[in-house]
């Protein structure tokens, strides 16, 4: 279906979501409920932003997955720079991890306290950093899903070929589909299909959801972030359903390319080995991770400076790990708009504009 007057058409939404009502209609008439996954920080706060939820069918639930990677970023990830910078090396970072809770204090904390805490845009301006700082040791916190692994890729590239050699990465890269593994591997939590991230599926390709829609029989739909793009994607898994199949539906064609973004992945792949990675929430999870290649070891912090990411601990009372796995609703965290808010965060789902619990604050998000 094409929609020539853009992606906010109202006459366009009112047909789709007659479509849905329709599909929900015959799934109650079978018996059956649906839970859907959005497995996108970015869908989670457009979803919350236009009121996606109201317009469902009775019978359809649908559940914020792991998909902010800052709040999946364990507590001790967080302890690791602050030890960092404890230790004299200035800390390059994106802005949103600053405010994001360790076991004991934030990065902003830490700067607060005189720790040397850079924000920078890009891995590029990190290694910038460094070139204008030759008498510091310069430590990005690379942090992110597969989108962002291209650019780490190339900051490093531009460090090495650059012979940058007070510069390196602390790691905390995470791929997306060991996670949804273990998420389907949980007895607790039901999921019947997954609404697949647009920015990832962008570099991973649709290829990538086989493996849940052929071999788990969870159906797979990639949409885009706009209201009709979102309304469209749920109406294509509620189809799916009904007709009792499961496949990879592309739905976000204009975006996303069979294969992906394979250059980004060689980039990726020259200097990064997957690993285990700890996942908030979700524990360790084997091969959901990357880490600096050894022959790259000198750009290592954690080989370079001796220093170990460990398990945090968590905050008491925060229920952010079960947020992430869509266990539960923000709004049944004891915690949520009363000692954790936007302005005061406890948890990093309060922290990220693309954490559940901050996008059910601004918007009010039902459940």
């Amino acid at each position: 279906m094409k929609y020539l007057d853009g992606f906010r058409n109202p006459g366009a939404a009112a047909a789709i979501r007659a479509a849905m009502a329709a599909a929900g209609r015959t799934l109650a008439a079978a018996g059956r409920r649906a839970v859907v996954m959005e497995v996108c920080g970015t869908h989670t706060m457009a979803i919350a932003r236009y009121g996606i939820r109201d317009a469902l069918p009775a019978g359809v639930e649908l559940i914020s997955g792991p998909g902010c990677p800052v709040c999946v970023t364990d507590g001790g990830y967080i302890d690791a720079a602050v030890e960092l910078a404890g230790k004299g090396a200035v800390i390059a970072t994106f802005g949103d991890l600053l405010p994001v809770p360790g076991s004991a204090a934030t990065l902003a904390e830490c700067r607060s306290r005189g720790g040397a805490v850079e924000v920078c845009y890009s891995p590029a301006d990190a290694v910038r950093l460094a070139q204008e700082r030759p008498d510091r040791e310069v430590v990005f916190l690379a942090v992110g899903f597969e989108p962002t692994l291209a650019a780490v890729a190339g900051g490093l590239e531009l460090a090495v070929r650059g012979g940058v050699a007070n510069f390196s990465l602390l790691t905390a890269l995470k791929l997306v589909p060991p996670a949804l593994h273990a998420l389907l591997a949980d007895p607790e939590i039901r999921v019947d299909a997954f609404l697949c991230p647009a920015h990832v599926s962008a570099v991973i390709g649709p290829e990538a959801y086989l493996p849940f829609a052929e071999g788990r029989g969870v159906p797979c739909v990639i949409a885009g972030f706009e209201p009709l793009d979102i309304l469209l994607g749920l109406q294509g898994i509620l189809d799916q359903l009904n007709r009792r199949e499961a496949r990879v539906d592309n739905q976000y064609s204009r975006v996303v390319k069979p294969g992906g973004n394979a250059r980004a992945r060689r980039l990726a792949e020259r200097y990064f080995l997957p690993a285990a990675a700890r996942w908030r929430g979700l524990g360790l999870i084997a091969a959901s991770g990357l880490r600096v290649r050894p022959e790259y070891a000198a750009y290592d912090a954690e080989a370079r400076h001796g220093v170990a990411v460990q398990p945090g601990r968590d905050q008491p009372g925060c229920l952010c790990g079960d947020v992430i796995k869509g266990k539960t609703r923000p709004t049944a965290c004891p915690l949520f708009g009363r000692s954790c808010t936007p302005d005061r965060p406890v948890g990093p789902c309060m922290v990220s504009t693309e954490g559940t619990c901050a996008a059910c604050f601004k918007y009010q998000a039902s459940g």
